[in-house]
């Protein structure tokens, strides 16, 4: 097992996952929604509904990187998949999140936080799915 320690930030990675956990905290108790993501958009989609607040969040999601880029430059993103990998990868995320009612932030945050069994058995599932592609790709794929 190879350890990438240039890239291990932990600082920041606890900053950002405080701030993510205090946005799930703020919309459960300040409007009694659940910050999941796939939720949030999927429900734009639909005519209908309460969707101030969701317009709102999904906002916030897009301005974020942006305000960031006004005091720290953004971190390097580099993509080495191909184009029609990342669509299929796409596709697979958004059916799992509506097959499992819920995606990462919805069931990795917001429900574990919740003592949800559901989302128990959801994270563990796509954290060992996620695993097993890495495992794959170093091994075989790469």
């Amino acid at each position: 097992m190879f350890l990438d320690w240039n890239h291990f930030t932990p600082w920041p990675s606890l900053a950002g996952g405080a701030l993510i956990g205090l946005s799930a905290a703020g919309l459960i108790l300040l409007n009694g929604r659940v910050a999941g993501i796939s939720g949030i958009v999927g429900s734009l989609l639909r005519p209908g509904g309460d969707r101030g607040w969701r317009l709102a969040f999904v906002a916030g999601l897009l301005l974020s990187p942006w305000l960031y880029r006004l005091w720290a430059a953004p971190p390097e993103i580099t993509i080495n998949g191909q184009p029609w990998l990342l669509v299929a990868a796409g596709l697979l995320v958004g059916f799992g999140s509506r097959l499992g009612s819920g995606c990462t932030s919805g069931h990795g945050v917001c429900g574990l936080a919740r003592l949800s069994p559901r989302s128990l058995a959801a994270t563990l599932t796509f954290m060992a799915a996620g695993f097993a592609a890495v495992w794959l790709t170093r091994h075989f794929w790469g």
